[in-house]
């Protein structure tokens, strides 16, 4: 195993290397290494450790959105339900045909 102080960057052969990525295990200079999560890690790495990420959020979100807007549909499948429910209940004497005549509509 070779020394850093020995090492060039991966990216730059004619700089010293800074750091070695444990993702990849090649070594950087310090303009070519970041630090993420606590930890220092090449920009390459960084993209597929952010990618795959994301990746994994998009499928989780597209479930999430169905699961979402089936929810959402029976709600209010529920609340128009009980509604109905609720009208159908109601006595007959409440909802009669007498509100109709003479007070609101002119009958001659």
């Amino acid at each position: 195993m070779s020394l850093l102080a020995q090492q060039r960057c991966f990216n730059h052969a004619l700089r010293e290397a800074a750091a070695r990525c444990p993702a990849c295990a090649h070594f950087y200079c310090r303009e070519c290494i970041t630090e993420h999560e606590g930890r220092v890690i090449c920009s390459a790495c960084l993209v597929r450790l952010t990618n795959a990420a994301e990746s994994g959020k998009r499928r989780f979100g597209g479930v999430m959105a169905v699961a979402q807007f089936l929810i959402g549909f029976l709600v209010i499948w529920m609340f128009f339900y009980w509604v109905g429910d609720l009208l159908s209940s109601v006595a007959t004497s409440r909802h009669g045909t007498t509100l109709w005549r003479g007070e609101w509509l002119e009958e001659p």
